[in-house]
């Protein structure tokens, strides 16, 4: 079983959706689907929200090794993605190796401000959260007391790791950062980070039509 979970925000529930959706179609593998939701981690993410914090699972992501029992492996991705390809292929990458494994962007934005007016924070190792595949055992130091306590950067540039802990490598087309990224022939997965085109402001955004095309094979009855 594939074990995905989907950092949650609610004022972007069709991108979980249709993500969802987009993992499931392309699937070859039993895939289980497990959103990050706030309203159901009352009494274990205690975090108040800070005022860099752009969605709601900025935090509640380094979660997923606790809520999978320090077992087995987790994937990690944030909600504003689209799936292309076969999500057995990026499962099938786990390396033992490592404790978690990312796209190790280079991404520096040039705005200041992305989706709904959201502040665009700069730091070192930029998105490499937003996919991480977790070996869960190797990451028993993501307790929730870590987790509510530990600052943003430390979550997110991986230092609560210890020194013999190593970050492998995923391929870039499994998380292609949307007009940011050089277009390639065969993305994997597309994450529009500065706003999908569930937006009005990012409707035209490179990759909305495949999003649109997405949404209208979900919403199908016939």
């Amino acid at each position: 079983m594939i074990k995905v979970f989907i950092g949650y925000d609610s004022r972007e529930s069709v991108a979980f959706h249709v993500l969802s959706h987009s993992i499931h179609k392309r699937a070859s593998e039993p895939v289980s689907i497990i959103p990050i939701m706030l309203s159901q981690l009352e009494g274990l993410f205690l975090r108040d929200r800070h005022a860099l914090q752009s969605t709601e699972f900025s935090f509640s992501r380094f979660l997923t090794p606790y809520l999978s029992d320090f077992q087995g492996w987790s994937l990690f991705m944030d909600c504003d993605m689209l799936v292309l390809d076969d999500i057995a292929k990026l499962w099938a990458m786990r390396d033992d190796r490592y404790a978690v494994q990312v796209v190790k962007h280079d991404h520096v934005p040039e705005e200041d401000h992305k989706f709904l007016g959201q502040p665009q924070t700069k730091y070192q190792k930029k998105n490499w959260s937003s996919v991480i595949l977790f070996n869960n055992v190797k990451c028993q130091s993501l307790t929730p007391d870590l987790v509510n306590t530990a600052t943003g950067l430390e979550l997110h540039q991986f230092k609560w790791l210890g020194d013999d802990q190593l970050i492998g490598d995923i391929p870039e087309r499994w998380n292609h950062l949307v007009d940011y990224n050089p277009k390639i022939n065969n993305p994997a997965n597309v994450h529009y980070t500065t706003g999908g085109p569930y937006f009005d402001a990012y409707k035209d955004c490179s990759y909305a039509d495949e999003w649109r095309q997405e949404f209208e094979d979900m919403s199908s009855a016939s």
